[in-house]
């Protein structure tokens, strides 16, 4: 999801081909149809954002070309977009077989060095007076003569491929090396909303990347649990989820902060201590449940990995979800582990972020129930004013907009 690859920025290219996710094209075509206009719309609106001038855009099966002089400026943005899988920055000329050959062999005389192979490929759509082969035979032959520095051609492993697409009057030249791999998924926002249970660790971080990865749309809240924890908490948790908003195109640019260290007091003063952590994500669960009927979501989601921790057994996941009724609980990393989880992080640019050193709940017990029994957990809310907590801590939520300096509301 980088531009590293892209080494002939002497050359003005003027188009950038983006293509879209495999799922997207084997869905019906109404479908297909409503998820690539909703990809179109947001890419417009990026460019628009970034002052990225368009000259215009075409779009055609798996494909949405963007005319622009600067398609390299726009990379970093458009690699954030679920639902394009691959980004070619690409030299735009017309379909005349002779102008495509004068393309490719500008591009060529801006790559190959002296010993290196090449190939050239060619992918037509359209009417035109030749064939595939015969456009890869002209350019090939026009490189080897034109360029004379001892460069061969190796179809199996060539050091530079050249594509061609060929689509009605017009013509893209590109190279394979050049192009850089996107995000894939779905376009955001076409699946719904879901509500995010977001602590500022690498798991919930990783997860909530994933559910927008397949199109969701995020609602972030992040439960304070002050002062077990401090500002240090809560700080890198607004500071991951301003990350992760880069990778949301400006539709997710708040933040529901929740006072929660008044309900861990109760739980720790009427509870027995090793139920502290199943208390504590119970009533998580049930505030977010009551955010998520406000919010219009379709479910909750959080950074629970299987065995986890003590809570995130797969039997406690069980007694976790028995506190709410309306919602499914949503878990990407159910099956992952860390590794698998930090690999994800670093490649979306959170990792960092989420390692930063702060001050960890002083609340949880030293032997926690892996374990614990329905009924054990039942009888101790017994204790609590469960309503009265959840509507008492709902009443104190407040809203941060991360479009904004943290000390703002």
């Amino acid at each position: 999801m980088r531009e590293e690859g892209i080494h002939n920025h002497k050359l003005q290219y003027d188009a950038l081909i983006l293509r879209f996710s495999g799922e997207i094209g084997i869905k019906s075509r109404p479908v297909r149809l409503r998820l690539e206009k909703r990809i179109e719309e947001i890419v417009k609106r990026e460019l628009t954002r970034e002052g990225i001038k368009v000259l215009g855009v075409s779009k055609f099966l798996g494909r949405l070309i963007i005319n622009t002089p600067e398609p390299i400026a726009a990379i970093p943005r458009l690699t954030k977009v679920f639902g394009i899988s691959s980004l070619s920055p690409a030299l735009r000329t017309s379909s005349n077989l002779q102008d495509i050959v004068e393309a490719s062999l500008r591009i060529a005389k801006g790559l190959l060095r002296p010993g290196s192979t090449f190939a050239v490929k060619c992918r037509r759509v359209g009417s035109h007076p030749y064939r595939s082969p015969e456009v890869c035979r002209r350019v090939g032959e026009a490189i080897l003569n034109g360029i004379g520095r001892d460069v061969k051609v190796n179809l199996d492993e060539p050091d530079t491929s050249f594509s061609i697409e060929v689509r009605g009057a017009d013509a893209y030249v590109y190279v394979e090396n050049e192009t850089i791999k996107g995000p894939g998924g779905f376009p955001k926002g076409s699946q719904g909303k879901v509500l995010c249970l977001l602590s500022g660790g690498v798991d919930s971080a990783v997860a909530l990347w994933l559910a927008m990865k397949r199109g969701c749309y995020p609602l972030l809240v992040y439960f304070d649990n002050e002062p077990y924890t401090d500002d240090t908490t809560t700080q890198r948790a607004v500071e991951v989820a301003k990350k992760l908003s880069e990778w949301t195109q400006g539709f997710c640019n708040r933040v529901y902060l929740v006072p929660h260290g008044n309900n861990l007091k109760e739980i720790l003063d009427r509870c027995p201590r090793r139920l502290t952590c199943i208390l504590c994500k119970r009533m998580m669960y049930r505030i977010a449940e009551v955010l998520a009927d406000r919010l219009g979501a379709e479910g909750l989601l959080t950074g629970e990995a299987l065995g986890e921790q003590a809570s995130q057994t797969l039997h406690n996941l069980r007694i976790l979800e028995q506190a709410i009724v309306k919602y499914p609980v949503h878990r990407p990393l159910l099956g992952f582990d860390k590794d698998e989880t930090h690999k994800i992080a670093r490649l979306i640019g959170v990792y960092e972020l989420t390692a930063r050193k702060v001050k960890e709940c002083t609340a949880a017990p030293e032997k926690p129930a892996t374990k614990a029994s329905i009924e054990d957990v039942l009888e101790a809310e017994e204790r609590l004013d469960v309503d009265t907590m959840v509507r008492k801590t709902f009443e104190g939520i407040v809203v941060r907009r991360l479009d904004r300096d943290f000390s703002g509301t």
